[in-house]
């Protein structure tokens, strides 16, 4: 997969969860991550390279993410952006 045909959502705003939507992006734009996280001073690098090392991985190179942070694992982290690629891909 390489373009989004769709935005998708995967995910909740609960306790260790992260909501992560993705938005198609036009062509060039590029992956633009917008995080809102209560750990963004500590974590909010690593949460982003872990999005956009996921997006690239699975051959995405413009969309724009709107995460919002709970505390979420990389594993939960993953899961959410891959679950929300293939709700997009449908």
């Amino acid at each position: 997969m390489s373009k989004l045909l769709k935005a998708a959502q995967a995910g909740t705003v609960e306790s260790s969860d992260i909501l992560v939507r993705l938005i198609p992006g036009d062509a060039g734009s590029g992956i633009q991550v917008e995080l809102v996280s209560p750990t963004m001073q500590q974590y909010g690098k690593h949460i982003n390279n872990l999005i956009t090392t996921t997006l690239v991985s699975h051959g995405i190179d413009d969309v724009q993410v709107n995460a919002t942070d709970r505390g979420a694992l990389d594993c939960t982290i993953k899961a959410r952006v891959i679950t929300a690629l293939q709700r997009a891909g449908e």
